[in-house]
């Protein structure tokens, strides 16, 4: 009676597993997953380059004459204006030098005088005969070198009144004067340990130099235009500051550096920013940010559609029947919170933005679109 029990219940137990094990597997739902479309854009490619702003113009003020300084007529620092006294240097043995050339230039002239009045009373005996033309030939030379003489006394005074002049220093330009090593009671001049007094630095516009690696600059650069003009390769030029804030006024295009860095592999373009409002300084640094070369027609995708996976840039690509395919894609630059796609991608296609961490190959997918 017992063996007959178990034999029923063993039946009841091999049937209901039997039931299980045939009973067909359930479908999981597709996963709900947001999607963005690929765009084509036409951009241009934007870049960020950090350096330091300088003066447009810089000048080196030296002295043209030796002697004691007198005078400093600035302070350190400060803007100073074209034509104003900078310095003085003690002009005495120079005044001294242009008084002897004036005495000079008085003798040589009253010389001249007696020279032409002696010449004017030969011509009319020597047309009486009364004097040989040898003799009129003596009064003619002493009459020229009279007047060269006067002629030499008088550049020799205007050198030594430009000597004088020379011993006050004026601004050439409007800028900030830097300091000057020299104190009053140096001696200065050409040869001396003074030989450059101050630099002023024109504060009207400032420069800051946009260094390009060579591999981008023959990327983007115009093959006809000579390699010294590249005024058309880089364009809406805009300046941060060291405190974040972007510069009021755009950049223009300076010029281009002579040489190519042979160490960092650059090409040098120098970029001219106006500072009206005197808010650049030089010296400072800043990062510049333009567009390089001309418009192009491009792929984009969002940021976080790409995954980075040892070296490699994986996207979920959703098909037509709404099934996950991974796929491979080569990155370009960023723009804009997108990332430009060389190459993997085409436009329309539909890949993953959010939830591609469940995915797997062929997973069944419900998309749900966003920008």
């Amino acid at each position: 009676m017992i063996r007959c029990k178990l034999t029923r219940l063993s039946i009841l137990l091999i049937l209901a597993v039997g039931c299980k094990a045939h009973r067909p597997k359930e479908t999981p739902p597709p996963l709900r997953i947001d999607v963005a479309t690929a765009q084509a854009d036409t951009l241009t490619m934007r870049y960020r380059f950090t350096s330091h702003l300088q003066s447009r113009t810089r000048a080196i003020i030296q002295p043209r004459v030796s002697g004691y300084l007198l005078q400093k007529s600035y302070r350190a620092g400060e803007m100073v204006h074209r034509g104003q006294q900078l310095f003085a240097i003690d002009a005495s043995l120079l005044r001294t030098t242009l008084r002897s050339a004036e005495a000079d230039l008085s003798a040589a002239m009253a010389e001249l005088t007696t020279a032409r009045n002696d010449y004017e009373r030969a011509l009319p005996l020597a047309r009486l005969n009364a004097i040989s033309a040898s003799q009129l030939d003596a009064y003619r030379a002493s009459f020229a070198s009279a007047e060269g003489d006067v002629k030499a006394a008088r550049e020799a005074v205007e050198s030594a009144r430009l000597q004088v002049g020379y011993a006050t220093i004026y601004a050439p330009i409007d800028g900030i004067a830097a300091n000057s090593d020299a104190s009053v009671g140096d001696y200065v001049g050409p040869d001396t340990k003074y030989s450059v007094l101050t630099t002023i630095d024109a504060t009207d516009t400032l420069t800051i130099d946009v260094a390009i690696p060579t591999s981008l600059y023959m990327q983007y650069s115009d093959p006809s235009r000579p390699s010294n003009d590249n005024s058309t390769l880089l364009s809406d030029i805009r300046l941060t500051l060291a405190d974040g804030k972007e510069y009021p006024h755009k950049g223009i295009y300076d010029y281009t550096r002579q040489s190519i860095s042979p160490t960092a592999g650059t090409i040098t373009i120098v970029v001219a920013f106006p500072n009206p409002e005197q808010r650049l300084k030089a010296g400072e640094f800043g990062e510049v940010e333009c567009g390089i070369g001309r418009a192009q027609r491009v792929i984009t995708l969002p940021q976080k559609a790409v995954t980075t996976l040892q070296d490699r840039h994986i996207v979920w690509v959703i098909a037509q029947d709404s099934t996950a395919q991974w796929r491979e894609v080569t990155l370009g630059e960023a723009v804009g919170g997108r990332w430009i796609i060389r190459h993997g991608i085409s436009e329309g296609e539909q890949v993953a933005t959010e939830g591609s961490q469940k995915l797997h190959q062929g997973a069944k997918v419900m998309p749900q679109q966003t920008k």
